[in-house]
């Protein structure tokens, strides 16, 4: 299973020389293995440089999972080559109670008004899904499963397995305690956070939403993003092996996410890297000895 980066970055795309080296993108992620269709999870605007990959090869079937459909995690979705190719077979996933709520979510944003195309005229065969927190489903062959986050509207956690190994994508959420509470007060996990930590249980690698800085989360707790202290505990209780921080704040510079690289570089348990647009891990299938990162 290989997981690969297009987009990074959270709240509104951020281009330019201050932002080159992690990138500027909003959220994105491709997951993939041999012989199974591609997952895509949100379409922010990393989702335009991932499109035109997809034409190069033979499969043409394609899952695109939200997390929510707050706009830098949709920016990308109306760019997304491969809608407008009549071969692709793409089916969009997103917390709903029913199909036609996840199409009516995506038509709100496709419909002439705030983008020229309407979701009725996208040459692609799409087809629409809604999945609930807390429930396992597929996207064709592989399995999912969902959680609930903390964030204004609703959004969900996934976790991704296959030949052993997992990923687990935890974007956008606020802690799941309180100051004080739970994991964030240094004790048990409390109420919600334990159905995040059985997610994220013994997985290879999470990827979580650490927007803020302890001191900007308390000063904006009602904004719905994490600090990398939270992501750390939390990944730590479940037993997870790798924490990738993800989710930059616009204004986060190379160098600010250099200064908190280095800091996070000495843990390791779990590793903990900076999440970075471009970046490939592959996740070799068990019983190997070790899992490339």
């Amino acid at each position: 299973m290989t997981v690969r980066l297009w987009g990074v970055r959270g709240s509104f795309p951020v281009p330019g020389t201050e932002t080159a080296r992690y990138g500027g993108n909003t959220s994105c992620i491709e997951v993939t293995a041999e012989g199974l269709p591609t997952v895509v999870f949100d379409c922010g605007t990393g989702a335009r440089r991932l499109g035109p990959t997809l034409f190069a090869r033979q499969q043409r079937e394609v899952h695109v999972v939200f997390t929510h459909f707050h706009m830098d995690h949709l920016f990308g979705f109306p760019f997304f080559a491969p809608i407008f190719a009549p071969s692709f077979e793409i089916t969009v996933t997103a917390p709903a109670f029913s199909p036609d709520g996840t199409k009516d979510r995506i038509a709100r944003f496709l419909n002439g008004i705030f983008h020229p195309i309407r979701m009725t005229e996208v040459p692609a065969k799409v087809q629409f899904s809604a999945v609930r927190p807390g429930n396992t489903f597929n996207c064709g062959p592989w399995q999912l499963k969902a959680a609930q986050l903390n964030h204004p509207g609703g959004a969900c956690a996934y976790r991704i397995e296959r030949n052993g190994r997992s990923m687990v994508y935890v974007t956008d959420t606020a802690p799941l305690s309180r100051p004080g509470e739970g994991l964030a007060g240094g004790q048990e996990p409390f109420g919600r956070e334990q159905q995040l930590v059985d997610l994220c249980r013994d997985a290879d690698l999470v990827i979580f939403d650490t927007m803020f800085t302890l001191t900007e989360y308390l000063e904006k707790m009602t904004w719905g993003h994490s600090y990398p202290e939270y992501a750390y505990d939390l990944c730590k209780a479940a037993g997870a092996k790798k924490l990738l921080l993800f989710h930059h704040a616009p204004d986060a510079s190379d160098g600010e996410l250099d200064l908190l690289g280095t800091h996070w570089s000495t843990f390791t348990a779990p590793y903990v890297e900076v999440a970075r647009e471009g970046m490939e891990i592959v996740l070799e299938a068990a019983p190997s000895s070790a899992v490339a990162v």
